[in-house]
């Protein structure tokens, strides 16, 4: 009996070795994808190679593009420029048809419910249903996804001067360009560490470097950026000192930001009060249709509800294009 159990305690004393051995083993080999400082080193380093990375980062594995055909191609590129700058993984078809798939149920779901509750199924009470499953299935999430667009924009305007700093200091230093990019995908974090690694990649693997800094301008909608790939452009086809030209481009786009901050923060009052007027009704909208559905659906058979329910969605129209068209400043 003792030697059973000393066999017994030497197996658990060597099970809790290598259950100790493999725990550290297993968080030093994802520590390097944790500390990544974006989105492209952490999956590098969690052994992806740089095609299939190329390929996620590009939104090529969802298939990225424009797929919508006839009348609805301006529709989805807007959609495909939307999801790049909020750098969703879905294709302009597959959101469309995910969100009116949903306005769908969303709408034969609520015509149901009105007949469970006995509720007679008039021209206002499909009127109704019809906003409700377009403010549920459309309206809110293309305003979830234009806000995080909005912010991951914003947050790539105030990398770049930074990240405009450490090319031009690598340039300085003697390194040529494409190492002075490839120096950025190291140094900078997202969103600009993965467009400036989809930029190197693409150069790497055959892609003039212009036409790549082109489509990461054309993917992050900055105005900064296509100053620099004129620069860029300008510089390769008449000679100069690149890294004056892009410490004075650096200098300039500074300036401007300060010149933006000072508008924003002078239109914060309108911009704010656009934003709740906008996105406010139809919020309490849908919340109070969630909540208690007979407030509404019981008046939508009143002979008047039709008249003044569309009434209400025209001037929400023209109210909001007005809005929109006030705080849209250009600086």
């Amino acid at each position: 009996m003792t030697s059973i159990r000393l066999i017994v305690l030497a197996l658990i004393f060597a099970a809790v070795i290598l259950a100790v051995e493999g725990t550290v083993t297993w968080v030093r080999a994802n520590r390097g994808g944790v500390r990544a400082i974006n989105e492209r080193l952490r999956l590098i380093a969690t052994g992806h190679q740089r095609p299939e990375v190329l390929a996620r980062l590009r939104r090529d594995a969802w298939g990225g593009g424009i797929y919508l055909p006839g009348p609805l191609a301006d529709t989805g590129r807007k959609l495909d420029n939307l999801l790049r700058g909020a750098s969703f993984g879905m294709s302009p078809a597959r959101l469309l048809f995910l969100m009116v798939l949903a306005v769908g149920l969303l709408f034969v779901a609520t015509v149901v419910f009105a007949l469970a509750a006995g509720l007679t199924i008039s021209f206002g009470t499909i009127l109704m249903a019809a906003c409700f499953a377009g403010a549920t299935g459309l309206g809110l999430p293309l305003m979830f996804i234009a806000r995080r667009a909005d912010r991951r924009r914003k947050r790539m305007a105030e990398q770049f001067p930074v990240a405009l700093d450490i090319f031009v200091r690598g340039l300085r230093a003697g390194h040529p360009v494409a190492a002075a990019l490839d120096l950025l995908t190291h140094e900078m974090s997202d969103p600009i560490g993965s467009e400036f690694g989809i930029v190197t990649d693409e150069v790497a693997y055959g892609a003039d470097l212009r036409d790549a800094l082109h489509n990461m301008a054309n993917r992050c909608d900055l105005d900064d950026l296509r100053m620099f790939v004129v620069s860029l452009s300008v510089q390769s086809e008449t000679g100069g000192n690149l890294a004056e030209i892009l410490e004075n481009l650096s200098k300039v786009i500074r300036d401007r930001a300060s010149m933006v901050l000072m508008v924003r923060a002078l239109s914060s009052e309108g911009r704010m009060t656009a934003t709740i007027l906008t996105a406010l009704p139809v919020m309490a909208f849908v919340a109070l249709f969630l909540l208690n559905p007979p407030f509404y659906l019981q008046v939508a058979n009143d002979p008047a509800f039709s008249v003044g329910f569309g009434c209400l969605i025209a001037l929400y129209t023209v109210g909001f294009v007005i809005i929109r068209r006030l705080v849209n400043l250009k600086v």
